[in-house]
Parts: C-alpha cells; sequence; structure tokens
C-alpha cells in the first residue's frame, strides 16, 4: 500500500510563491519518478513539473522558469516551488509517484492564486 500526502497548497496573491510538498510513505521500495500535475476547473489535467530518482526534471511549457521541482530521497518527498504566481496558476495541484510499473496519485491540494 502506497499513500501520497500533499501540502502547502492555499491562497496567494499574484505575484506570490507558494511551495507545495507531497511525502510518498508505505511500500515504497521501487520509487521512481515523483511530480505534479494541476487540473483546473474545465480543464484536463496537465503536466506541471517531474523529477527523476537522479534528479533529472521535465517541465510543462507554462510553468517554465517561474516553477523548480526537487525531491528529497531520503525522505521520499519531492517540492514544487512555485514562484512569480498568475490566477492561470489557480488549479488543484495533485503529486504522482511511479513506482514499479505503477503510477500512484495524491488526493490534490487546491492552489488559488487572486489579483
Amino acid at each position: 500500500q502506497v499513500q501520497l500526502v500533499e501540502s502547502g497548497g492555499g491562497l496567494v496573491q499574484a505575484g506570490g510563491s507558494l511551495r507545495l510538498s507531497c511525502a510518498a510513505s508505505g511500500n515504497i521500495l521501487r520509487l521512481n519518478a515523483m511530480g505534479w500535475y494541476r487540473q483546473a476547473p474545465g480543464k484536463q489535467r496537465e503536466l506541471v513539473a517531474t523529477i527523476g530518482s537522479g534528479g533529472s526534471t521535465n517541465y510543462g511549457d507554462s510553468v517554465k522558469g517561474r516553477f523548480t521541482v526537487s525531491r528529497d530521497n531520503a525522505k521520499s518527498t519531492v517540492y514544487l516551488q512555485m514562484n512569480s504566481l498568475k490566477r492561470e496558476d489557480t488549479a488543484v495541484y495533485y503529486c504522482k509517484a511511479r513506482i514499479g510499473p505503477v503510477d500512484y496519485w495524491g488526493k490534490g491540494t487546491l492552489v488559488t492564486v487572486s489579483l
């Protein structure tokens, strides 16, 4: 059994910053890539950023240069530092972890960016 627990969402003004965290626990011996996706109301879920077990990263075009993904392998935790937030960043942010051949998802954390 695997648990992914996200934290750090909330309300922030445009131009501000937030840091999300996602801790994996349980049967995570084969933990590989971790990352973040988001889903805004009425839109499909989209890639925000991923990071491999060796540190290689991949970002969605809309967040490049503003968001930074990192991980602490000792803590099985992935982070998302979000800077220069825009209203269009408002969404539920989901953590994803690949363990062996299976992808696991967190329950999501809401990020709301106000004017």
